[in-house]
């Protein structure tokens, strides 16, 4: 069990029934009255963020959510298909649950799918990849005292922002979180 005043960024709890991550946190202690704690909560489930207060001592049990390393193997219509990399059993994960996270997944890398009570839920990507450009339109001379930026089109079909000097075949460290271009490799 975990107490609302020992909350920290990034820790799952079952609140109400449902799977909600602590996205922000801030302990109050008002002038006048008893202290709470105000959060930012995400169901892990279904993505809903909500914002609600709890008194300091309300206490809620920490859900065990299992991240299981996986290789992302191939995308078949709807599913995408990935191999546990210590048993090597393949599951399918549906196109909805996925969402945006394979974006910047090539084949053959590793990701966790994080499940819930043998549900998955999620998949995490590796936090940074090297990417090859293939499309973006050549940069001008003299456009880069602002530091503009172009957009490009990756090896995965991802479309990013990228600095006028970056040109087609050059390989990019892109962080997935943001999709933001990195450094060039």
């Amino acid at each position: 069990m975990v107490s609302a005043g020992d909350f920290r960024n990034g820790i799952t709890l079952e609140i109400d029934g449902q799977v909600m991550q602590v996205m922000e946190f801030q302990h109050v202690k008002p002038g006048k009255g008893a202290a709470f704690v105000r959060t930012k909560l995400r169901n892990v489930i279904d993505g809903g963020v909500v914002e609600r207060t709890f008194r300091p001592t309300e206490k809620f049990p920490q859900a065990r959510i299992d991240r299981i390393d996986m290789q992302y193997l191939y995308q078949d219509g709807d599913l995408y298909n990935f191999m546990n990399v210590e048993t090597y059993d393949q599951i399918a994960i549906n196109s909805d649950i996925v969402g945006d996270s394979m974006k910047f997944v090539k084949e053959n890398e590793n990701v966790k799918v994080l499940s819930y009570n043998g549900s998955v839920f999620a998949i995490e990507p590796p936090l940074f990849v090297e990417l090859e450009v293939t499309e973006t339109e050549p940069g001008l001379k003299g456009n880069t005292a602002t530091g503009a930026t172009k957009p490009a089109t990756v090896e995965t079909g991802a479309q990013i922002q990228v600095p006028l000097f970056v040109n087609t075949g050059d390989k990019l460290k892109i962080d997935t979180r943001t999709g933001e271009y990195l450094s060039r490799v």
